[in-house]
């Protein structure tokens, strides 16, 4: 009988280790990990909006903003991370047009030119040197 508390007890503590713990904090410090290596993290304030964990995956949505500025300033992202090794990991997202962390590349539709969806504003000199030049 003791024997059989001991592996309960053993097996529950190691499948413990092999789990991220399913708190924001844990997914905040995973996306500050993430993004550290592209912005200055320490000058914004990180939070997570809200978290959907899915067996091994979570979606979350965290909001960046910079140090002490209103909270309704600032922009939203998007993450999907992933369980490796008992952390949360954020899962790379392919890259469309060179579009930072999934975002689309081109808002709104518009052309670069003010074409096919859009127009840029007015007053906007034109964006291709040889436009206007007739």
């Amino acid at each position: 009988m003791r024997f059989l508390a001991i592996t309960v007890l053993l097996s529950c503590v190691l499948t413990g280790c092999n789990r991220a713990s399913e708190s924001k904090e844990a997914i905040r410090e995973s996306v500050i990990n993430y993004v550290s290596g592209k912005v200055n993290v320490a000058s914004m304030d990180v939070d997570v909006v809200s978290i959907a964990f899915k067996g091994n995956e979570a979606d979350a949505t965290v909001s960046f903003r910079a140090k002490g500025a209103d909270p309704s300033s600032g922009l939203q992202m998007r993450y999907t991370l992933e369980q490796k090794s008992g952390k949360w990991v954020v899962k790379e997202k392919a890259q469309e047009g060179g579009a930072p962390h999934g975002a689309p590349a081109n808002p709104g539709g518009a052309s670069p030119h003010g074409e096919a969806g859009g127009a840029l504003p007015p007053g906007h000199p034109p964006l291709d040197p040889g436009e206007g030049k007739k």
